[in-house]
């Protein structure tokens, strides 16, 4: 599966962004998508993923510095999942990527084989 992530850019503490993943491929739907960011000087650490639907069920994963804030979701019927941001902190500056991976719940980069090239999230304060 191919992976593209859009959507970043340039905005104000407090703000909203919805960050894009677009997967190519006819097995999108059997992947877990995880959200992963990466700031200057520091390791890349993970955000968010969701799982394959079960019928309309899917499970979600947050780190605990995004819960509440940001909300993840897939629309398969567009290969598509989707990073809702609100709240955005300056702390939350990073590119961001996507990756897929076909275990349910990691959290771990090297836990995901597929990965998609980032988007630049700058949150100004």
């Amino acid at each position: 599966v191919q992976l593209q992530a859009s959507g970043g850019g340039l905005v104000q503490a407090g703000d909203s962004l919805r960050l894009s993943c677009a997967a190519s491929g006819r097995t999108f739907s059997t992947y877990t998508i995880g959200w992963f960011r990466q700031a200057p000087g520091k390791e890349r650490e993970f955000v968010a993923s969701i799982t394959p639907s079960a019928g309309s069920v899917v499970s979600t994963r947050y780190a605990d510095s995004v819960r509440g804030r940001f909300t993840i979701s897939r629309d398969n019927a567009k290969s598509t999942v989707y990073l809702q941001m609100n709240s955005l902190k300056p702390e939350d500056t990073a590119v961001y990527y996507c990756a897929a991976t076909t275990l349910k719940y990691p959290t771990f980069v090297g836990q995901y084989a597929y990965w998609g090239q980032g988007t630049l999230v700058t949150v100004s304060s």
